[in-house]
């Protein structure tokens, strides 16, 4: 039996460490990385790996570090199997001089951050229940990074826990870390021919027990406006004010199909960006449905409120161009059930309940398993990702790198 406590030493200084990488992604970028900080990280990560003994690792000219964990002897039959994570943090917080606290044995009580802001039991049931355990949280001034680094730490943990025991049977294993998760184009310049695992991972999950097999459909529509520009002292029957117009469109975006008016497995639209001037303008709205029928519906009705704009703004012109992100994994996993089968036994192994949940989003999975290699996604004991409040349970982490652990043995088997 793996000793959690044991697993805990390895994974807390690895996560106090890759959390002071800034490895903020920059969704305007077109280049992967979209930002040289991923460079750094990744790079540490490479010569980690190394460090520790693995022969077959590498960095390709997109930031993608690739490792591979040779079979036990006597399972060289046995089917690779991935792990994966991904090294940005999300543009939405800085993720600029990050300072983890370790709280060693939290007392339970409400948490001071800087800012005026506070981590509160009272609002947080999950975080009522690490009272006596330790947890590791933001200071307040910027995200915490555990999207993703909590993953690529229990990843790092588990992988040197297998070369220090060999008596632990596998087959052969294929870690993965990524560039560029958080803006959608993660695996936009990823060699999957190179991938030989049957099966993969992600490690990119919440609280303890949580599993997803199936993500939203995502896509990007870049709404670009266009109106006629006069002197604003002579603009009566003239101006086409493509700023105005912008904003009418945006108002139309249904506020009941919002982000912070659905949960579950309701979809929603969402303006992330608008910007222009009398001339020109854009707005950038994500959309989100776990039906592709339902995304049908959200680009058409995108494209009649163009209409509507046109319409109120005579002369002025719009164009919606709408491109997919990634899409439900659900259809691939099922056509594949081995890999959840597999996940399901580790977590039974370990004493841990499943909870399948949707994700609100994607992963690096989503997209792998597109590709053809079903990825499921697995907890990593962080809560509030993507804000200041973020913080992560250390025996959560323990146990999801103990369940790379399991997985690898019931793969190797």
């Amino acid at each position: 039996m793996v000793d959690n406590h044991q697993l805990e030493k390895l994974i807390v200084p690895r996560f106090m460490q890759y959390a002071r990488y800034n490895t903020e992604s920059d969704r305007h970028a077109a280049a992967t990385p979209s930002t040289e900080g991923q460079w750094d990280l990744a790079r540490a990560l490479r010569d980690e790996l190394a460090g520790l003994g693995i022969k077959d690792v590498k960095l390709t000219d997109h930031c993608y570090v690739i490792a591979r964990l040779p079979p036990s002897a006597g399972k060289e039959n046995a089917p690779a199997i991935g792990f994966m994570a991904h090294m940005d943090t999300a543009s939405d917080v800085s993720g600029k001089d990050v300072k983890p606290q370790l709280v060693k044995a939290y007392d339970g009580k409400k948490i001071a951050l800087s800012g005026g802001l506070f981590l509160d039991p009272e609002t947080e049931p999950d975080l009522a229940e690490q009272k006596g355990k330790a947890i590791i949280h933001a200071d307040g001034s910027t995200l915490l990074g555990a999207d993703n680094k909590a993953g690529i730490a229990e990843i790092m943990a588990a992988v040197e826990y297998l070369l220090a025991h060999p008596e632990i049977q596998h087959g052969a294993i294929e870690i993965i870390f990524t560039p560029d998760e958080e803006t959608g184009k993660g695996l936009s310049q990823f060699p999957v021919g190179e991938i030989k695992a049957a099966a993969c991972y992600t490690l990119d999950g919440g609280a303890i027990g949580s599993v997803e097999i199936e993500c939203f459909n995502a896509w990007k529509a870049q709404v670009k406006f266009a109106g006629k520009v006069i002197h604003i002292g002579a603009a009566r029957g003239i101006l086409v004010n493509a700023s105005l117009m912008a904003a009418a469109f945006a108002l139309m975006l249904p506020r009941s199909e919002s982000p912070e008016a659905t949960d579950g497995y309701f979809g929603y639209y969402c303006p992330m960006e608008i910007q222009g001037n009398l001339e020109s303008a854009s707005l950038e709205v994500y959309l989100r449905d776990f039906e592709r029928a339902g995304m049908d519906r959200r680009v058409k009705a995108l494209e009649a409120f163009a209409k509507a704009v046109e319409a109120q703004f005579p002369g002025g012109k719009v164009e919606v161009i709408a491109t997919p992100q990634y899409y439900n994994m659900k259809e691939k996993i099922n056509e594949k059930p081995q890999a959840l089968e597999k996940l399901n036994r580790a977590l039974d192994s370990l004493g841990i309940k499943c909870r399948l949940n949707p994700i609100r989003g994607g992963t690096d999975g989503s997209r792998l398993t597109e590709m053809g290699i079903p990825t499921p996604n697995i907890f990593t004991g962080g809560r509030n990702f993507h804000s200041r409040l973020e913080w992560v349970s250390v025996p959560e982490m323990a146990a999801a790198c103990a369940l790379v652990i399991e997985l690898a043995k019931l793969w190797g088997e």
